[in-house]
């Protein structure tokens, strides 16, 4: 058989598992693919990729072609630090008006829907945009950023001093669940997971240990993360701080709620049931 093809998200939260990996500190014949969220979603479901990091929901769009992995996630307990919503009125106030999210990312999407219509109780008009702050702003009253776009867009707004209400989606689901926020998981093609459970275990074990290896490493973690982000030293290392890669018990309920109210939604015609090999 080929070698493995691993999706690796370009983004800091993604770090801590494949340090390791890139640096040879494990050796595998695993052949890593880098690219954004919703590339590597596109990648995974036309059969591109064996394995990658998958978002939240569309898993829950595509049960049944994967498979999760087990012990791992991207997740946060509150605070995402790097899931933002900018916007010059706070949101309970945007009734009626038009924001854009960024076309890098599923989950955080409706995630910020669901915040609106369940917890906000506001209506508005999303359109698609290319993650880029002051565009955004240009042309609607709101902007969702992810990942490290979302970090070096809130540097930017605290150097300028803007006057932008920034709404961190963690914090927000936290305050509104009291539950943690899941917004990937990794995942394995169902298919090869039926044909061949013994690789999909073999991958799992790998990226497990390798996540704790990597842990093991913070400085060259952090020496890392601020090179490919150009973010400063005390920002990285908070974001680390806080980023959990696990996937209990309170990270699976907390993945099935989110689900539940995109059910509730419509964002998804059915209830989900996690699958983790």
């Amino acid at each position: 058989m080929s070698r493995i093809r691993i999706g690796q998200v370009e983004h800091i939260s993604c770090i801590p598992v494949y340090h390791a990996l890139e640096e040879g500190l494990l050796v595998s014949d695993i052949e890593l693919v880098k690219g954004q969220p919703s590339q590597l979603n596109n990648m995974f479901f036309n059969g591109e990729l064996d394995i990658t990091p998958l978002s939240s929901i569309e898993y829950a769009r595509h049960t049944n072609e994967c498979i999760i992995l087990p012990n791992l996630s991207i997740s946060t307990d509150g605070r995402s630090e790097n899931i933002l919503f900018f916007s010059q009125l706070p949101p309970t106030e945007l009734e009626s008006k038009t924001i854009a999210v960024t076309t890098s990312s599923a989950t955080s999407v409706v995630l910020l829907r669901i915040l609106f219509e369940h917890f906000y109780h506001v209506d508005v008009k999303m359109v698609s945009a290319a993650p880029e702050l002051n565009a955004m702003l240009g042309a609607t009253d709101g902007a969702l950023l992810i990942g490290d776009n979302a970090m070096r867009a809130h540097q930017q707004v605290i150097n300028a001093h803007r006057d932008l209400i920034v709404t961190d989606l963690g914090e927000a689901w936290k305050e509104f669940t009291r539950q943690k926020m899941v917004y990937a998981v990794w995942v394995a093609n169902a298919a090869l997971a039926q044909t061949a459970p013994y690789i999909i275990e073999k991958i799992a074990n790998l990226l497990y240990e390798s996540n704790l290896t990597g842990w093991t490493q913070r400085e060259a973690l952090l020496d890392k993360a601020q090179r490919r982000s150009g973010l400063p030293f005390e920002v990285v290392d908070h974001y680390l701080d806080i980023l959990n890669q696990e996937l209990g018990e309170d990270e699976q309920k907390a993945l099935l709620t989110y689900f539940d109210f995109a059910y509730k939604s419509g964002i998804i015609d059915e209830r989900v049931k996690l699958n983790i090999f």
